[in-house]
C-alpha cells in the first residue's frame, strides 16, 4: 500500500519561508515515478483541476515548476530517506492553500493543460501566508 505523508505546513508572514516534506512508503522509491506537489483551496477536495506546483522524477532528476512559483520554490529529493522536499521562499498571501504531495508515473500530469488525477495522494498540509 503506497502512502505519502506530508509535514511542514503552517502559518508564515509574507516574505517568509517554509519547507514541506513528503515521506513515501509502500513502493520502491527507485521505480520510475514522479513525485511532487499540488495545491488546492481549503475545504475543496484535490482532484484533476488542482494546480500542479512542482514535481521531480527519480530516474533523471527532471524538475517542473508552475510559472506562479518559479524562482521562489525549490523541489528536491533524498532517495535514501524516500523523501521529497519543497522549499518555499518569498511566500505571498496568494500561496495560501492546502498542499498535497502526489505520485504518478508521468510528470506531465503536473502541467496546467493536463487534467487527470495522480495515482496517489497524500493527506495534505495547510500553508497560510498572512501578517
Amino acid at each position: 500500500q503506497v502512502q505519502l505523508v506530508e509535514s511542514g505546513g503552517g502559518l508564515v508572514q509574507p516574505g517568509g519561508s517554509l519547507r514541506l516534506s513528503c515521506a513515501a512508503s509502500g513502493f520502491a522509491f527507485d521505480d520510475y515515478y514522479t513525485i511532487g506537489w499540488f495545491r488546492e483551496a481549503p475545504g475543496k477536495k484535490p482532484g484533476k483541476d488542482s494546480e500542479g506546483v512542482a514535481a521531480i522524477t527519480n530516474h533523471d532528476g527532471s524538475i517542473y515548476y508552475a510559472d506562479s512559483v518559479k524562482g521562489r520554490f525549490s523541489i528536491s529529493r533524498d532517495n535514501n530517506k524516500k523523501t521529497v522536499y519543497l522549499d518555499m521562499h518569498n511566500l505571498r498571501p496568494e500561496d495560501t492553500f492546502v498542499y498535497y504531495c502526489a505520485a504518478d508515473s508521468y510528470m506531465n500530469l503536473w502541467y496546467p493543460q493536463i487534467h487527470r488525477e495522480p495515482d496517489y495522494w497524500g493527506q495534505g498540509t495547510q500553508v497560510t501566508v498572512s501578517s
